[in-house]
């Protein structure tokens, strides 16, 4: 037989039939938080300027979680966003208040935005935004302050061009200490490479053009070397191409702002009244071919002597009188500085080679006005839908325009034709049209098609007419 070994089993003193004891879970179980929960936590963080909250605007971007830990980057529409600090502190304490969220990390990023412009200008595709800086008077120190605010905004971290469309007295060179450079041409594009110094990219005919030879030229030349430079230099690419012009309304301004889409003009001026006047007419001229004010600046505002006593040589005000008559933003006062005119004949503009002047300052804020207020104009110009998206010619005999609000409109080639604004076709006494539909020809087509600046499109006919401007309100209206 074999033996049988005992078992002894160990039982509880008391209530023999209860199940072992094991350790007591947590008493709440919390959820990992989710991104969707995060984003709406965000929501209550709003732009003040732009008016929406920055989930809207596209701001938050690469959220990760890993169980109570969040981590995501704020993408800000310029890096020097003056309220980008408050921006990271509220975004933290917003995602940290969520249950379950035990740590937060936030990343502040930034990536200047292009203007929208509609149908592309395909000379510039990598340029975001083409400043124009002018004004209707010399002598009021526009290059000086083109130079300086291309220098003030590539300190903020953004990539920056100078283009000197001042053809007749170029001295962006000078400024910038160069000269007597033939370009490059890149061998990739076959177009002239711009130069680069102080951080900047620029190009001027005062690098191609014979030292101390006077330009003599008409207008339709100076024109052109504006379209060479804009077409014809490899920008690459470039937050912000700054373009001085010279002054006045004439041949140089209206072909920058039918050649490409302006995302808005700096206007610069000094305090006294009657450059505050003739500045204006420049200021007008932009506006009457859409081109945004970004605002006004006033230069030479105040000398400050050794002893702190300001003095107004110039008068004091007239900018932001004009700003605030025009109702366009005033984007501040550059004292008239000994130092920054002599950095400027120096070949070394104030901002780089005397950060801590007053004018150098100035030049530092004004940057960033400039920029913030850039990114408020390319936002409400986002969002009003009146500009052609795409244009197809391939039909024979109708065009299709689609918008940017998502409508599409057909457009029969021979009514179209019929239709042209141009004062060929409309007697500019009278009204009238001179051109009928019954005298154009059926078969009639576009064979070129080009946008004007940021308001038109310019067409070639195959009848051989191309003198007419299709604004964008006119083309809406004839859709209709």
């Amino acid at each position: 037989m074999g033996h049988s070994i005992p078992v002894a089993f160990s039982t509880p003193k008391s209530h023999p039939s209860t199940v072992p004891e094991y350790p007591e879970p947590p008493k709440e179980f919390v959820m990992s938080v989710t991104v969707t929960q995060i984003l709406e936590s965000l929501k209550a963080l709003q732009d003040p300027d732009l008016g929406k909250d920055i989930v809207t605007l596209g701001f938050v971007k690469n959220v990760k979680i890993d169980g109570g830990a969040v981590a995501f980057a704020i993408e800000l529409t310029t890096p020097a966003c003056p309220i980008k600090d408050k921006f990271k502190s509220d975004a933290e304490a917003l995602v940290k208040a969520l249950p379950g969220v035990t740590q937060v990390a936030v990343t502040m990023t930034s990536s200047v935005r292009s203007a929208p412009v509609g149908v592309k200008n395909l000379n510039l595709p990598m340029v975001k935004n083409l400043v124009a800086v002018a004004s209707g008077k010399g002598g009021v120190g526009k290059s000086t302050v083109a130079t300086n605010l291309a220098l003030a905004l590539a300190a903020t971290g953004a990539a920056v061009g100078l283009m000197d469309a001042d053809v007749y007295g170029p001295s962006i060179p000078k400024m910038l200490g160069e000269g007597g450079r033939q370009p490059e041409t890149d061998p990739l594009s076959g177009k002239m490479k711009p130069f680069e110094k102080h951080g900047i990219k620029f190009m001027s005919i005062g690098m191609i053009a014979e030292a101390g030879s006077a330009l003599i030229w008409r207008g339709p030349m100076a024109s052109k070397v504006v379209q060479q430079f804009l077409g014809q230099v490899e920008w690459g690419a470039l937050d912000y191409l700054l373009i001085d012009l010279p002054p006045g309304t004439g041949d140089i301004q209206l072909t920058l702002t039918q050649s490409v889409p302006l995302a808005g003009a700096v206007i610069v001026t000094t305090p006294q009244d009657v450059a505050q006047e003739i500045t204006q007419k420049g200021l007008q001229m932009f506006q009457q071919v859409q081109v945004p004010i970004v605002g006004v600046v006033e230069n030479m505002s105040g000398f400050t002597a050794p002893d702190g006593t300001v003095i107004n040589i110039f008068g004091k005000g007239g900018g932001r009188k004009m700003a605030a008559s025009l109702a366009v933003p005033f984007l501040g006062e550059i004292p008239l500085d000994p130092q920054a005119a002599a950095d400027g004949d120096a070949g070394r503009p104030v901002v780089a080679a005397h950060p801590e002047a007053a004018s150098a300052k100035a030049f530092l804020a004004m940057a960033k006005s400039v920029a913030h207020h850039l990114s408020v104009i390319n936002e409400a110009t986002a969002s009003v839908s009146t500009r052609p998206k795409e244009v197809n010619t391939e039909d024979p005999l109708v065009t299709v325009i689609t918008w940017d609000d998502g409508s599409v409109q057909r457009y029969p080639n021979r009514y179209l034709r019929s239709q042209c604004p141009c004062a060929g076709c409309v007697d500019e006494n009278s009204g009238k049209r001179v051109i009928t539909l019954d005298q154009v020809d059926p078969q009639v087509k576009i064979t070129a098609m080009n946008p004007v600046g940021r308001y038109a499109l310019h067409f070639t006919w195959s009848d051989g007419h191309s003198t007419g401007l299709y604004s964008y309100e006119t083309l809406r209206k004839l859709g209709e």
